[in-house]
């Protein structure tokens, strides 16, 4: 009876651990298939949120979980937290992999969000006075692409202005002596009116009421390599239900959303 009575109880308990260890893609009340998808606020999240009905028409219930950090969303990921994440590019996704050791795969880009010089004290470029202090994002990929954007400007040479992982170290030529303070890229949104200027990611220029194309002392073209990407963990990327959520990203409906309400701020990839 012992031994029957153990063996009852060992059996429960793998039953309930792997109940546990399911992952976020399971049946919602509402008969739809959950997937959990991290975001940033603007417009990562308000983009998803115009889907819903979209993502219900496919049989998904897409719940969004908020991110203000460009840490924590891939963490998550990795960790089984969300099933899908959309915030980042690829320059970032790799880079991050590679610093962390996380197996992360991109299932597709979504919209592109320009990356642009602000001031509160300057008008244009030629105002900008000798030694001014400029807030650049102290992430490696976002950093270099700042760099880039002031070099593609002539403001900075870089001695490759085509190397996605610039530094400053990479400078060449620095006419107006510019000091160069790396932040996290959400704190420079809040802290650029602080110093002579910074350079923004749209999402967080957005949030604190700033316009890219009209507010922006320069502001990058289209650039395919810095689409913002849906993500999911590596050998997950085909699941049926997460190549739906793509599928919305993907369709006529997603573009007229963001045309019409981005207005060239942010724009399709796809």
């Amino acid at each position: 009876m012992k031994k029957s009575l153990l063996l009852v109880v060992l059996v429960l308990g793998l039953v309930l651990t792997g109940c546990g260890s399911e992952n976020n893609q399971s049946p919602s009340e509402n008969g739809l298939e959950k997937v959990v998808i991290g975001a940033s606020p603007s417009p990562h999240e308000e983009i998803l949120e115009s889907l819903i009905e979209d993502f219900k028409d496919q049989g998904l219930d897409v719940q969004i979980i908020s991110f203000d950090d460009y840490v924590q969303p891939n963490l998550a990921l990795a960790d089984g937290d969300l099933d899908l994440n959309y915030f980042q590019h690829k320059p970032y996704l790799d880079e991050f992999c590679k610093d962390h050791n996380l197996e992360l795969t991109s299932l597709g880009p979504v919209h592109i969000e320009a990356m642009a010089l602000y001031s509160s004290k300057y008008t244009s470029l030629a105002d900008l006075p000798d030694g001014a202090e400029i807030l650049i994002p102290n992430d490696s990929s976002n950093g270099a692409r700042a760099l880039l954007l002031l070099a593609a400007e002539g403001i900075i040479e870089l001695a490759d202005p085509e190397n996605i992982k610039a530094t400053e170290e990479d400078i060449i030529s620095n006419p107006k002596n510019l000091k160069f303070t790396a932040l996290d890229a959400v704190n420079i949104a809040r802290t650029y009116t602080d110093v002579d200027g910074g350079i923004i990611n749209a999402n967080y220029a957005i949030d604190v009421g700033l316009d890219p194309s009209k507010d922006s002392l320069l502001i990058e073209g289209k650039n395919s390599l810095y689409g913002n990407l849906l993500v999911a963990r590596t050998g997950e990327e085909n699941k049926e239900a997460y190549q739906k959520v793509l599928k919305v990203l993907h369709s006529d409906h997603a573009r007229q959303i963001i045309e019409e309400k981005y207005k060239g701020n942010i724009s399709p990839a796809f």
